[in-house]
């Protein structure tokens, strides 16, 4: 039977080795919209390079990045809570109880909010196994 390649821990893309799309996880929460970050501030981390608007946002991922990072490695949450994994887009976005979370797009967002602590519960449960 032929063997499926686990999923990365968090979403890059497929030609790309960019967390978040290159935006500044850090910036959601300081800013409070996506921004995208530089190459000249960049880390990485779980296998992904995370890039940030500056020193300070970047500082600030190192020191705890579990504060930042979105959930369920940045892959779409709603995806998550059904079982599967999708892109998420890092314009499709909501923090909640101090958390990032990422959808697919904005349709999916909307069946994501109708009951966003349900769907968080739901992915939670499936996060990590999901990835296999």
């Amino acid at each position: 039977s032929p063997a499926f390649a686990r999923s990365a821990d968090v979403y890059t893309g497929t030609f790309s080795s960019l967390a978040v799309g290159g935006y500044d996880a850090v910036a959601y929460f300081k800013a409070g919209k996506p921004v995208e970050g530089a190459a000249a501030f960049a880390t990485d981390y779980k296998g992904a390079t995370w890039r940030f608007v500056s020193k300070e946002n970047l500082d600030a991922f190192k020191a705890n990045p579990g504060a930042y990072a979105p959930q369920y490695g940045g892959y779409c949450a709603w995806a998550v809570s059904q079982g599967y994994t999708a892109s998420g887009d890092p314009q499709v976005w909501k923090i909640v109880s101090g958390k990032l979370y990422l959808d697919y797009d904005r349709d999916v967002q909307t069946k994501w909010e109708k009951d966003i602590s349900g769907h968080i519960a739901k992915a939670d449960k499936n996060w990590p196994s999901v990835l296999n």
